[in-house]
């Protein structure tokens, strides 16, 4: 008469080698974590530049909620990936990695396109402008990275091989 498993043996057998995800996911997940960081910090920029130009807290209240549901659904869904679920990277890859990328290019290529200089924003920016570009350029980085790590062939194979 064969035993069946304890609930500790059959999590043991699911966590073995085989099921931890490969450096690939592991790293899309680190840099899903470094972007909605990097936006938490453009946030945190923005906010106190429109509270210093006079803007009231309260009218900021709802842009504020919004940034932190998206961040925190960010931070949920990274973590999901490291347990293989293809229904997290593939709400990361359209949900932040398309829409999420548009929302931080859009308004700079406009600017571009209507006749701006990168060199003469460059030449006007203070301080907090150079910190919040900068920001910007590693936040969109990491999201591009991100994506292109979770569909990497060893990223690929682990996805398909979970269910759920």
């Amino acid at each position: 008469m064969t035993r069946m498993p304890t609930i500790s043996q059959r999590s043991a057998r699911r966590t073995g080698p085989a099921d931890q995800a490969p450096p690939a996911v592991l790293a899309a997940m680190s840099l899903w974590l470094f972007a909605v960081a990097a936006g938490a910090f453009e946030a945190v920029l923005i906010v106190t530049q429109m509270l210093s130009s006079g803007t009231a807290f309260g009218e900021l209240l709802p842009q504020i909620a919004f940034r932190l549901g998206v961040f925190a659904a960010a931070v949920l869904l990274a973590l999901r990936l490291r347990e293989g679920r293809n229904w997290a990277r593939l709400t990361l890859a359209v949900g932040l990695g398309v829409f999420g990328t548009l929302s931080l290019v859009v308004e700079p290529v406009r600017w571009l396109l209507d006749g701006g200089s990168i060199g003469d924003a460059v030449a006007a920016a203070g301080p907090m402008d150079l910190l919040f570009a900068g920001s910007r350029i590693l936040h969109l980085l990491a999201v591009l990275g991100a994506v292109t790590l979770m569909f990497q062939p060893r990223a690929n194979a682990f996805f398909r091989g979970r269910s759920a």
